[in-house]
């Protein structure tokens, strides 16, 4: 009888030790969740963006009801060796509106300036092209966005810039997404509160933006 009972105390604590050992494990990480619906099927390229400014336009109507805590852009290029950045935010508006309420600054690697390194395996694991769109994730927005506002992510690309010559940008060849975009050539990541987007979206595919995402 006390052989018996010896082996029962001995198995209740091997399954408690057991089961305490799985409860400390880490919870998988939550997979990325669409925001907006992205950009889908093949993709064609749009080069040389030396002094353009690329303005993408993320509506508020087009939200998906997820909820998160944080907004996450990646970029698609199709060509080019590095990506010389000038400056990049992020303008937020009322819906259907073009008057700024908010200017956020968007990073990459920390920096609102960076040069993107697309040669480097790290970065694009092949050269980007239209059939291999290297696609790079900009830094977390700590921004919850709003069905009320809708948002602009500008990227200006550094003038007379012999990188940014050779750098091409992902454009969607099927139109599916609810985001979209236009260009200017000049500085457009300068605006501030009360001034508004310029005039150019007329429903055109988004430039480098492929995705809006919770990660």
């Amino acid at each position: 009888m006390k052989i018996i009972c010896k082996f029962a105390m001995l198995m209740f604590t091997t399954l408690a030790v057991s089961t305490g050992g799985f409860s400390q494990e880490a919870p998988a990480a939550a997979k990325p969740l669409n925001l907006e619906r992205g950009v889908v099927g093949p993709v064609s390229t749009s080069p040389s963006w030396a002094g353009y400014s690329a303005l993408n336009l993320i509506p508020g109507a087009g939200l998906i009801p997820i909820s998160t805590q944080a907004t996450v852009f990646y970029l698609g290029f199709t060509a080019g060796t590095a990506a010389d950045v000038s400056n990049m935010v992020l303008y937020t508006t009322p819906r259907n509106s073009s008057k700024i309420s908010a200017v956020t600054p968007v990073t990459y690697g920390g920096v609102s300036n960076p040069s993107i390194n697309l040669s480097s395996k790290t970065v694009c694991a092949v050269p980007p092209s239209s059939g291999t769109p290297c696609i790079v994730r900009l830094d977390p927005l700590t921004l919850v966005p709003s069905a009320l506002s809708d948002y602009y992510l500008v990227v200006y690309f550094t003038s007379n810039d012999n990188n940014n010559s050779a750098v091409g940008a992902a454009v969607t060849s099927n139109y599916l997404s609810s985001l979209s975009g236009w260009y200017m050539q000049s500085d457009q990541t300068r605006l501030t509160v009360g001034q508004s987007i310029p005039a150019g979206n007329s429903g055109h595919a988004p430039n480098f933006l492929m995705y809006v995402m919770t990660n």
